[in-house]
């Protein structure tokens, strides 16, 4: 194990954010396990905290596994081996608007009396707990470069090496402290790593958000 649980992957996260630390930056966490990593990382930055919605593309046989992802617009990323896999047009059709109508169902949930923040001009830092395909940090990574921060940074504990690479061309910058060869899932890398539902996520932005008022 790599890490004792997701608030000691985050306080490391933030060691090796330092450069960004007093300048503002807006934390955007995917749901739902990075979402109290990225409160801690918030906190420990001076930034914000908000999420980025995206939604993994599951496969028809195995839903842990992605043939893609989907974002808030609708844009979504297809593997290239998405089709051997089983994702034919109609049921990534199918799919995507299933994902999507879940999208839509967790932001009215998580921030239903306010806009997401805007990250245009901002030093964006989009973090997760780890990532396997890199599927869903590559479509939030598009989300928010067509909005256009002034540097967008994907931070991650661990993630495969190959994924790394995929991974590069949609950010400014990777920030990822363990890039192990025997990659199985992102959970074999915690000693503790736990289910985060939607109560804890609605309750930490609403924590955030009186924050900031």
């Amino acid at each position: 194990m790599l890490f004792a649980n997701r608030n000691e992957a985050a306080d490391r996260l933030a060691i090796a954010l330092q450069a960004y630390k007093g300048k503002n930056p807006l934390i955007l966490a995917i749901p739902r396990g990075a979402v109290p990593m990225g409160r801690r990382l918030a906190e420990a930055l001076g930034g914000e905290l908000d999420v980025v919605l995206v939604r993994k593309l599951r496969a028809p046989f195995n839903p842990e596994f992605a043939l893609g992802a989907i974002d808030e617009s609708g844009w979504s990323y297809i593997a290239d081996y998405a089709e051997s896999a089983g994702g034919t047009p109609a049921y990534l059709a199918q799919e995507k608007a299933t994902q999507l109508a879940v999208i839509r169902q967790r932001r009215a949930q998580y921030t239903p009396l306010r806009p997401p923040i805007d990250p245009a001009g901002r030093i964006v830092i989009v973090v997760d707990d780890g990532l396997a395909t890199g599927a869903t940090m590559i479509s939030a990574l598009h989300a928010l470069r067509a909005k256009k921060p002034a540097r967008l940074i994907c931070a991650v504990p661990v993630a495969p090496p190959d994924t790394l690479e995929k991974i590069r061309p949609y950010a400014d910058e990777v920030v990822c402290l363990s890039t192990p060869e025997f990659f199985r899932a992102v959970g074999q890398f915690y000693a503790e790593f736990p289910q985060v539902d939607d109560d804890e996520v609605v309750e930490i932005l609403r924590q955030a958000g009186s924050a900031k008022a």
